[in-house]
């Protein structure tokens, strides 16, 4: 038993006679966190655009921006000013009432987008439950309420309650949590004529994210797009897009959708939308929406005046004249340089993939190496699935960071190419 001291705090340790399993003996403990991330023992102060301080004072290239998170950098002025002045005014005063600044921002995001009224909340998952929530109501509403089956892919990550888990379907997410909500069908990624055959008189919509980040940065095709689009409107389904991470400029467009041109009924957002302030939304058409009346959902925090002010401030900097041209310039440039590192070290990375400045590495060294390898040069990056590195500068990094940061990949995949032994082709990296 663990003392009633060591639970008070403070730091204790595990011994043999206090833990009945062998590889936790001896360790110290001192952390009240729960124990759900295998933390890295690295800890950042503040930041300053693409740069993280650590709290030894090492400065990190942070070409992960909290996963997709910082679009904009650290410490953005706009952002800045946005809270203080905020913050002075009012931070919470409940859904009951009018909220200004909530009406501004979704009247922004719909003019921008294919959608007529927005639901704003805190999270990535919980824009993705109001949007499976949103798709089965439309069909109740429309006196179909044996509609309600949902049709997503393999490899999928949609969020981490509950019925996002059972969406995503991965096994390693979903074991031990008791039965997996119904309603659910997967099928192979890419797959149209196994999702037309998935398609019954008990599905209400089908669900995907135009490209899976976690999922190992994969990109569906346009025309895959455009089929599911076509099935949804035949058999009076709704097509809801997960732009979670894709969504805010990240891809070049402001959401990924307009790339390929095929609008959804329903799409969930977070991430990027309050430029590090949390904040989630689930856009829709009004014909989507219709159902979801008073009572039928709801959030405390969501849509509440400092998030607001966050994600006015975000929308401020990616609607103006040039930026998102800018990004999908910074997006092109960094794919070719990356495919320049890919050639030089061929038994290191064998494939780039990705839109924008959503760019996936995928290793012929565990993923896992690579991060850890560019955490050595002082860079920043994250490990997705199907082995794969990704890279998510924040979209203001300029093309000497860019430059900065091939510079340090290709020093991180040397070292691992000489640990595994393979060749390298001598041309030095500008």
């Amino acid at each position: 038993m663990i003392s009633r001291a060591a639970r008070r705090g403070g730091t204790f340790r595990f011994g043999r006679a206090d833990c009945c399993c062998g590889p936790c003996a001896g360790t110290t403990v001192t952390s009240h966190l729960l124990p759900t991330y295998a933390r890295v023992n690295l800890a950042f102060e503040r930041g300053e655009g693409v740069w993280l301080i650590a709290t030894n004072g090492d400065r990190y290239l942070d070409f992960t921006s909290g996963v997709a998170v910082n679009a904009l950098g650290h410490a953005h002025p706009k952002l800045i000013a946005a809270l203080a002045e905020q913050a002075q005014k009012v931070w919470h005063v409940s859904n009951l009432y009018e909220v200004p600044e909530a009406e501004r921002v979704a009247q922004r995001l719909c003019d921008a987008s294919f959608a007529d009224v927005v639901f704003f909340c805190n999270s990535g998952a919980e824009a993705m439950e109001c949007s499976i929530k949103m798709a089965r109501k439309h069909q109740s509403a429309n006196s179909a309420p044996e509609r309600y089956r949902i049709i997503t892919f393999e490899g999928a990550f949609h969020g981490r309650t509950l019925a996002t888990l059972a969406a995503g379907g991965q096994k390693k997410y979903l074991d031990g949590f008791g039965p997996v909500v119904e309603g659910f069908d997967q099928v192979p990624f890419g797959d149209i004529k196994a999702t037309k055959g998935a398609v019954t008189h008990e599905t209400a919509a089908i669900l995907i994210e135009p490209i899976m980040g976690e999922g190992g940065v994969r990109v569906v095709e346009p025309s895959f797009l455009r089929a599911l689009r076509e099935l949804c409107d035949e058999h009076r389904l709704l097509l809801v897009f997960d732009e979670v991470q894709t969504g805010m400029g990240r891809t070049g467009d402001l959401f990924a959708y307009q790339r390929a041109g095929v609008a959804p009924d329903i799409m969930a957002l977070a991430k990027a939308l309050g430029g590090g302030f949390p904040v989630g939304a689930c856009l829709a058409t009004r014909e989507a929406a219709k159902g979801m009346t008073a009572g039928t959902h709801g959030s405390t925090f969501g849509g509440n005046p400092l998030a607001m002010s966050a994600a006015n401030a975000v929308l401020d900097v990616m609607l103006a004249p040039g930026f998102l041209d800018r990004v999908r310039q910074t997006g092109l440039l960094f794919k070719q340089r990356l495919a320049e590192i890919k050639d030089r070290y061929p038994s290191v990375i064998s494939e780039v993939r990705g839109e924008g400045l959503l760019v996936g590495l995928r290793a012929l060294v565990p993923a896992g190496e690579l991060v850890d390898a560019l955490r050595g040069e002082k860079m920043i990056a994250v490990s997705a699935g199907d082995n794969v590195v990704r890279l998510l500068p924040p979209l203001i990094v300029s093309e000497q960071e860019i430059a900065e940061g091939i510079q340090r990949l290709d020093r991180a995949c040397a070292r691992l190419n000489q640990a595994h032994g393979a060749p390298i082709e001598e041309k030095a990296v500008p």
